[in-house]
């Protein structure tokens, strides 16, 4: 039952994370979970702006680091790369997915265990610099988990 009602709670957090002044939604919000003493994984979502915004910065309590990463093929090989952030065009969904745009946690503090609510906060600019903070709360899937489906 605890399990069932960490994943309401998520569900609720992530449809409803709307930010005021940017207007962003947030869905589908999940984290890889992780085996013992595993010490990164993967945060994905899709990401919904009404106006040009740019997401900046990511944080989670549950990682010592948390970066914007970027998976994409470069001489025949597959590479993963930290960057400075994400645009959100308006009115475009962006989705953070594996193979492509996605946050890395690292430094884990503990195992991430399948059904674990896992809180990430997201920071995103304007173009007038205004910077607004979205919390949101991600559910651990199981490791072999491709797509939030």
């Amino acid at each position: 039952m605890n399990k069932i009602n960490n994943i309401m709670m998520a569900v609720a957090t992530t449809v409803f994370a709307i930010s005021a002044q940017a207007q962003v939604t947030v869905s589908d919000a999940w984290v890889r979970a992780t085996v013992a003493q595993q010490k990164a994984t993967g945060a994905f979502m899709q990401i919904k702006s009404v106006k040009d915004v740019r997401l900046l910065e990511v944080r989670s309590p549950v990682a010592g680091v948390a970066e914007i990463h970027k998976m994409e093929m470069t001489d025949n090989m597959m590479k993963m790369r930290p960057v400075d952030g994400i645009d959100l065009p308006a009115g475009k969904l962006v989705e953070l997915k594996p193979g492509s745009y996605h946050i890395m946690l690292l430094d884990l503090k503990a195992q991430v265990k399948e059904g674990d609510v896992v809180p990430v906060t997201l920071v995103v600019e304007g173009k007038d610099k205004k910077r607004e903070t979205l919390e949101i709360k991600a559910i651990a899937k199981p490791l072999n988990q491709a797509t939030p489906h």
